[in-house]
Parts: C-alpha cells; sequence; structure tokens
C-alpha cells in the first residue's frame, strides 16, 4: 500500500499525474501479490522522504489497472519507471538496491 507521500495513480488519471508533472515521477508498477513488490516498497518510502520536493512518487497496481503497463510494455514487477516531461527516463525491473534507485534518480534530478 501507498504511504501519506506515495500517491496511487490509475489508467485514468496516469496523464494528469505522471505525463503532465512539473517534476520527475517515479512510477513503481506493483501488485499485492508480488513478494519482490513488497520487499521493495519500504525503500520507495526511505526515498520519498530524501527527495521531497524533487521527485513525485507513484504506485500503480497492475491488476486494477492493466492499460498503463500495458502501453509501457511491462511484463515484469516490480518495474520503476522515471518519467521526465512526459517521456520515459530511468526504468527499473525488479527488486533492486536502494542505491540503484537512488543512482537512477540522480540521473533525472540533476
Amino acid at each position: 500500500m501507498a504511504g501519506a507521500s506515495i500517491i496511487e495513480i490509475n489508467d485514468g488519471t496516469f496523464e494528469q499525474e505522471v505525463l503532465q508533472s512539473d517534476v520527475p515521477v517515479l512510477v513503481d508498477f506493483w501488485a499485492p501479490w508480488c513478494g519482490p513488490c513488497r520487499a521493495i516498497a519500504p525503500v520507495i518510502e526511505e526515498l520519498t522522504t530524501e527527495y521531497a520536493g524533487k521527485v513525485k512518487m507513484a504506485k500503480c497496481n497492475v491488476d486494477d489497472n492493466p492499460k498503463t503497463p500495458s502501453r509501457y510494455g511491462i511484463r515484469a514487477i516490480p518495474t520503476l519507471i522515471i518519467f521526465k516531461g512526459g517521456n520515459v527516463s530511468e526504468q527499473i525491473t525488479g527488486a533492486v538496491a536502494k542505491s540503484q534507485i537512488a543512482a537512477a534518480i540522480d540521473k533525472v534530478v540533476s
């Protein structure tokens, strides 16, 4: 589940919340039954605090919202995609180290 500072997005809100965002957006494509998704959730929470004001963090449940993951060719979860200016800037698939996610964010915000 998303924490207070992570927004839940769906197929209907994706365009406005992500593609039209003034700041880069990290979207965590996940599902409740996915163990690795649950494993990286606390890492995403920490990064949300560390990058507050620089990057918007969002979660998209792939089971409830099939259109958006399909649009971006997501076949494995968790997949993290960082959007900047409405375009895909970085993509990470799998439960990876916090440092790897932070390095991808740093590329986009610096």
